[in-house]
């Protein structure tokens, strides 16, 4: 593949179609990351070896990024979290993404359509925390126009079981 061809999609080569093997795969990690080969295996019905090629394949393709932890966000201390929506300067995304990404507490980040640019996700010890991350660090970023802060309740974590 053409290094011009490999930069344009992250680093990795284009992404394989996925057969109902690989779907029911990733569902199953999606739900279970820490799942063994061999349960993985067995649970989609191929050998060892064909899940783990399969699993390699998805990384290398890069339709798996990573493997990380589901975190309850109140019990680690985090009691407050919102989504704030951002209005930003025309053709800043990329700047206002790296201001974001470094702020304490962004869990997720969003360039969106709509009424608003950006849509984060944010975990806060508390509402004074929140405030001050609202208030002092983000609408401080030169290229955010106007924010909305909309706090957040309760959660329900869809890659978690249900059952």
């Amino acid at each position: 593949m053409p290094d011009e061809q490999m930069a344009n999609n992250g680093g990795h080569r284009p992404a394989r179609p996925l057969d109902t093997i690989d779907r029911a795969i990733l569902n199953m990690l999606q739900s279970d990351g820490r799942a063994s080969i061999r349960s993985v295996a067995e649970r989609v019905h191929v050998s060892r070896a064909n899940a783990y090629a399969r699993i390699n394949r998805l990384i290398d393709d890069g339709v798996i990024r990573g493997f990380s932890a589901r975190i309850d966000q109140e019990r680690a201390g985090q009691g407050a979290s919102a989504y704030v929506t951002l209005k930003i300067v025309q053709n800043s995304w990329r700047t206002v993404r790296a201001q974001l990404t470094a702020l304490p507490g962004a869990s997720h980040i969003a360039l969106v359509s709509g009424d608003f640019d950006v849509l984060l996700l944010v975990h806060t010890k508390d509402n004074q925390e929140l405030r001050e991350l609202v208030l002092t660090r983000i609408q401080s970023i030169p290229e955010v126009l106007s924010t909305r802060t909309l706090l957040v309740f309760e959660e329900t974590d869809l890659g978690a079981d249900q059952g």
